[in-house]
């Protein structure tokens, strides 16, 4: 079974609301929201992958703290996803929509509202009920 380890930033604003980010119809599993991130390369730490993924997924630099949720995601019966999100902050910049669809400020309040990729959906549960 391939499996391919990725990384997500959960990016909060002075106001306390998450960065969502709508996967594009370009994209694999289009149209569905998710925490920004990517993949991890050969020879990278998780962190290090998400700092490099966010500076060109979203054109902004972030800081990188807790890890708030591993996931392993079954995509395909040949196929799954190790999502490790993290929490972190922007510290350089504006995040800019350079491959997704469009990127919204959401309260935690209204994250159940949007249709999630479902890796990203225990990250979203955990956020709202803090366990």
């Amino acid at each position: 079974m391939r499996k391919i380890n990725v990384v997500a930033a959960v990016l909060k604003n002075d106001k306390d609301e998450v960065l969502c980010a709508l996967r594009s119809p370009t994209m694999s599993s289009p149209n569905v929201w998710e925490f920004p991130g990517g993949k991890i390369e050969e020879g990278e730490l998780p962190k290090e992958a998400l700092i490099r993924e966010i500076e060109e997924e979203l054109d902004c630099s972030i800081e990188v703290f807790d890890l708030i949720k591993e996931v392993d995601h079954r995509q395909r019966p040949d196929f799954n996803i190790r999502l490790l999100t993290y929490k972190a902050k922007v510290i350089n910049g504006t995040p800019q929509a350079k491959e997704h669809a469009k990127l919204e400020w959401k309260p935690l309040a209204e994250l159940r509202s949007l249709k999630w990729a479902p890796a990203d959906i225990p990250t979203v549960e955990r956020l709202l009920t803090g366990v």
